[in-house]
């Protein structure tokens, strides 16, 4: 009987943990992603670092680094074993996509909120262009959602790893994603971050030094993805990449011969 109720209490204790971790990673996630659309819209002249010249400039230049290289080491399977050891040991592995979800905000939000501006705005668009550059910026958060939602909105968010250990499961991670946007190109998760990088109006030095570095990320860091993918999917994912290519979707009308080109 005694082990019995350590026992229920151990697992009500775990799905605690569990809730208010999933409390505080969509909160930090729907923050995140206000503050990197009020940010990238500003040309980065939002934040609230007050550092200047050369200080400011290594400063956002770490904070713009940090993003995509902790976010790859993340994904990697060392990485991956790192953020599960931050909790006891079967609870840190069915919470590791939340956890991940959860680093993933506060490093959008560290570089948002910490951010010292300190460029003038080199070119900024008005009239009926400053229109469609607003409906290209809300049209690539519009794609961005729909890949995440096509990719499993959620082990995107984190929902995926609190929510099955609240119900006493283990997360579920399905199939290869294939439908949706992913009928077009293999990574438009990533091709819609780069169009929200490079739509917003207004063009400051801070914007230029974040599309840059974020923008070869966009391109580059997919390739890591995708060796994962070849290990956990095996021949399943080496008949969709022959399928469908790379980066940029197919245009309508093209002949079966081509498909699967990167």
């Amino acid at each position: 009987m005694k082990t019995a109720t350590l026992s229920q209490s151990d697992a009500r204790s775990k799905r605690v943990v569990a809730l208010l971790l999933g409390v505080f990673c969509h909160t930090s996630f729907a923050i995140a992603v206000a503050a990197m659309a009020v940010g990238l819209w500003s040309g980065m002249a939002s934040g609230f670092g007050r550092l200047t010249g050369g200080a400011a400039w290594s400063a956002n230049l770490a904070l713009t680094l940090q993003f995509p290289l902790l976010h790859s080491w993340f994904l990697s399977g060392r990485g991956r074993r790192h953020l599960a050891k931050l909790l006891p040991r079967e609870l840190g592995r069915d919470l590791v996509t939340t956890l991940f979800a959860t680093f993933a905000s506060l490093q959008l939000l560290a570089t948002f909120l910490l951010w010292s501006p300190v460029g003038p705005i080199l070119f900024e668009v008005d009239g009926w262009a400053r229109n469609l550059s607003g409906i290209a910026y809300g049209a690539s958060w519009l794609a961005l959602s729909k890949s995440m939602l096509d990719a499993g909105l959620g082990l995107q968010t984190g929902w995926l790893g609190w929510s099955a250990v609240v119900r006493g499961a283990k997360p579920s991670y399905g199939p290869l994603p294939t439908g949706g946007l992913f009928r077009l190109c293999r990574q438009p998760i990533y091709l819609s971050f780069l169009l929200i990088l490079l739509t917003p109006v207004a063009w400051t030095p801070d914007r230029i030094l974040v599309v840059s570095v974020w923008g070869a990320y966009c391109l580059i860091g997919p390739l890591l993805k995708e060796a994962r993918f070849g290990v956990i999917f095996g021949a399943a994912f080496d008949d969709y990449r022959r399928r469908v290519p790379y980066f940029v979707p197919r245009l309508p009308g093209r002949r079966a011969s081509q498909r699967g080109r990167p």
